[in-house]
């Protein structure tokens, strides 16, 4: 499994087991997430993804009871997690309404709760889960940096921002910004066009992919892609799935799938991805599909 360097301390696996599921599956008993994570590092995939409002906030003390039960695992892997999201559920029931938090009180409580609730002495990756309209670069930015420098976080990055979101940000940190995670898929291709990709490339971040498989569109969806998909997943012997995977590691801006499956037997498929090698026709096949039309 190829890795992506986020910094002289940090890297991660390029492909992504993302773990926002994980508290809907019937069985969430630390040996069975053991079991998801151990089918990870199977094939190389050593990156966790999370969230404190995962769940419903409960996903990562599901998988901190793992890694309490299985003295060792914590340092096979790298955890990414994210805050600043408060929804009117779980711990934040009494919340008048969904919002964000970006101030440096909340992101220093939030970081302080996850690692609590993990089991874990260090985040390998902070991302800032949403912008916030709201949001004091000055403040957030320290806390940031306060937070790499105290060793609790090891890099850190962000969620769902624009480029201009980004640089507001990182104009007032010492600290750079290590990744962007984004919606981005044969489903989602704006980001192709739009600037996103070309902003990070522009400053050498990898970028993280969620929904990689459009919430799963891309499974079992009609039409012109899902031919393609099956064409190319025919002809490489593999699911539709790989093929759509293939089709961001094809990219080069370093684009970082994160994938999220409950099911062992798909969680063991995860790597197949990399045995897809599309040639640019290909690629281009699968983007018109994804565009609806030929390419200008």
């Amino acid at each position: 499994m190829n890795r992506v360097t986020l910094n002289n301390d940090v890297s991660l696996s390029r492909l992504v087991y993302g773990m926002w599921r994980i508290g809907d599956d019937a069985d969430t008993s630390p040996a069975h997430v053991q079991a998801k994570i151990e089918a990870c590092l199977a094939q190389g995939i050593t990156t966790m993804d999370q969230a404190d409002i995962y769940g419903a906030y409960t996903a990562e003390g599901i998988m901190g009871a793992a890694l309490r039960a299985s003295p060792g695992l914590r340092d096979r892997i790298e955890i990414v997690t994210k805050c600043d999201i408060i929804a009117p559920i779980g711990k934040y029931a009494d919340a008048a309404c969904k919002h964000y938090d970006t101030s440096g009180d909340h992101i220093r409580a939030s970081v302080d709760n996850s690692l609590r609730d993990m089991g874990t002495d260090r985040i390998d990756l902070l991302l800032i889960h949403r912008p916030d309209p709201l949001m004091d670069p000055d403040d957030t930015g320290a806390a940031l940096d306060a937070l790499v420098a105290s060793g609790k976080v090891r890099a850190v990055g962000v969620s769902n921002f624009r480029p201009w979101d980004v640089e507001l940000l990182q104009a007032s940190m010492q600290t750079k910004l290590a990744t962007n995670q984004i919606e981005i898929s044969l489903a989602a291709p704006a980001p192709f066009t739009n600037g996103d990709l070309a902003f990070h490339q522009r400053r050498r971040d990898p970028v993280m992919a969620w929904s990689p498989l459009g919430g799963g569109s891309l499974m079992t969806g009609h039409g012109p892609v899902a031919a393609e998909l099956d064409a190319l997943a025919a002809e490489f012997g593999v699911d539709r799935a790989a093929v759509a995977v293939a089709f961001l590691l094809r990219h080069p801006a370093t684009i970082m799938p994160v994938l999220g499956t409950n099911s062992l037997a798909r969680i063991a498929r995860i790597a197949d991805a990399g045995t897809v090698g599309l040639d640019r026709v290909q690629w281009f096949r699968l983007y018109q599909a994804a565009l609806g039309q030929e390419v200008p």
